[in-house]
């Protein structure tokens, strides 16, 4: 991964795509610590034409899928503008879907989102980013919100989501305002993947918030 000083941050947003574009396989991911993971992403306003911006979206949902992960958003690739892909197949136990909420989500195309809670109800669960690797936090959450944006095709976009899909786009949405999940994280509650693995793969993070001492909503 190129460091920010290396990467070519002074061309226009449409020719660092196109760059991007050039080379095969999956776009490289950037890390926390990277600025551009910290500065609010331009509105999409054409920046890319039409044929330009599926191309980017494609490759976006391929880096989504290689990672793997469930969602990807534009400064995640290195690209600050505020369009960000979603996909959760959601291939979980019975008891993890019922306590979160998982259910499958198909492959949806967010530009310019933006989310607002509905209700007051809090979900707090470990969330993970593929800017973050290796570790999980919990964090808590609206469990219901409304998103408004466009998808890839200017289509306006107006829908609920709750449960973990909910989670979702809040936390890619955020990636476009400069969020990481870890700005909204209970922080004791930070764990190495393997810990994850070892100690804390429970649907509900009951024993993990004992253990290491942090409150749960509710």
């Amino acid at each position: 991964m190129a460091s920010e000083s290396d990467r070519p941050t002074s061309l226009p947003l449409r020719d660092r795509v196109e760059e991007l574009l050039s080379h095969e396989g999956p776009l490289p991911i950037v890390a926390a610590g990277d600025p551009v993971l910290r500065r609010p992403a331009e509105p999409f306003d054409g920046q890319l034409d039409p044929a330009l911006l599926i191309r980017f979206v494609v490759a976006l949902r391929a880096t989504m899928h290689a990672a793997p992960g469930v969602g990807l958003a534009a400064p995640q690739v290195g690209v600050g503008l505020r369009i960000a892909v979603i996909e959760d197949p959601a291939p979980v136990p019975e008891e993890v879907r019922l306590a979160r909420g998982r259910v499958p989500q198909p492959f949806r195309v967010l530009v310019n989102p933006e989310y607002e809670a509905v209700g007051t109800e809090r979900a707090a669960f470990f969330e993970g980013c593929l800017s973050v690797p290796g570790w999980q936090a919990v964090v808590a959450r609206p469990a219901r919100v409304r998103l408004t944006g466009l998808d890839e095709h200017g289509r306006a976009v107006d829908e609920e989501f709750s449960g973990w899909p909910a989670r979702i786009v809040q936390h890619e949405t955020d990636h476009l305002g400069g969020t990481l999940y870890l700005d909204r994280a209970e922080l004791r509650s930070l764990s190495s993947n393997q810990a994850m693995a070892d100690l804390w793969n429970e649907p509900v993070p009951h024993r993990a918030a004992q253990a290491l001492g942090f409150m749960l909503p509710g």
